[in-house]
């Protein structure tokens, strides 16, 4: 099923800048076709005739404004433009109107065709300081009233004495002066490799009783200076002992893996024949 509305077509740009020249007239100064779109360029006295020509026109009918924007061109005689964007519901179009202005020049107003540009001129006005005749409720809408100069601009200063805050209090935007509370710091520039010769801030915990929990590990030192008073090992018995204990490599010589306990006596052998001194003849 086709959609009720036309399709948006290139071609249809011709056609309605050969409509609006001969809708317009001398009040239109160019007419060009730029990324796809038509841009007329109308002078500030043919602004609101050319406005209604563009939406009572047949082959026209632009019933809508979508948008009015600026445009900052510093280096322009005119420094400033008021571009009003348009929209045609029958022919499913749009094209840009372009007009010039300076800081002083008034733009005529076009809220009595188009009752939302009240607050569209309102944002311009308060972004770019240009001025609407004919607008009866010319204020700020995105700043508050009391701010110095125009946003889009960039002319205004970056740092001052005065700040501005919501007061819950007063119910309103206060300026009040600068506050930059800050603890008074003192700076010695010293290389941060040679270390400072003073206690750092923080530093004093570490002198601070242990607290109750897992104790702090031991540094290097505390542990080679505990090697060096610790008593002497025992010295290991002499060969000619009895009993000497040997150190057990395996587990035959510990016992280690054999079912008999500790405690039960050990059959004697009957072949070994003891002798004096202790030892044994088989």
């Amino acid at each position: 099923m086709r959609a009720p509305a036309p399709a948006f077509a290139a071609n249809l740009n011709d056609a309605t800048i050969e409509s609006a020249r001969g809708a317009i007239g001398a009040g239109l100064l160019d007419a060009v076709e730029i990324a796809g779109e038509v841009q007329l360029h109308v002078t500030r006295e043919a602004l609101v005739p050319a406005l209604t020509a563009l939406r009572d026109t047949p082959g026209l009918e632009y019933q809508q404004l979508m948008e009015i924007a600026g445009v900052d061109y510093p280096d322009r005689v005119e420094r400033f433009e008021v571009v009003y964007c348009l929209l045609s519901l029958t022919r499913n179009h749009r094209l840009h109107v372009h007009v010039g202005a300076t800081e002083d020049t008034p733009v005529p107003s076009v809220t009595e065709l188009w009752p939302v540009a009240g607050w569209l001129e309102r944002e311009v006005y308060d972004m770019f300081g240009v001025l609407f005749a004919g607008n009866r409720d010319l204020r700020r809408i995105l700043t508050d009233y009391g701010f110095r100069g125009h946003p889009f601009r960039k002319d205004f200063p970056l740092t001052g004495f005065v700040e501005m805050r919501y007061s819950e209090e007063q119910k309103r935007v206060v300026y009040e002066p600068v506050k930059l509370a800050q603890d008074f710091r003192t700076f010695d520039f010293m290389s941060p490799w040679e270390g400072a010769e003073y206690v750092l801030p923080g530093d004093e915990k570490a002198k601070l009783p242990e607290a109750k929990g897992a104790p702090t590990p031991a540094t290097a030192t505390e542990i080679q200076k505990a090697g060096a008073t610790e008593t002497p090992k025992q010295a290991a018995p002499a060969a000619s002992e009895p009993y000497a204990k040997k150190d057990a490599t395996s587990t035959a010589e510990t016992g280690a893996g054999r079912n008999e306990s500790a405690g039960a006596p050990k059959p004697a052998d009957p072949d070994v024949v003891p002798t004096k001194g202790g030892g044994q003849n088989q």
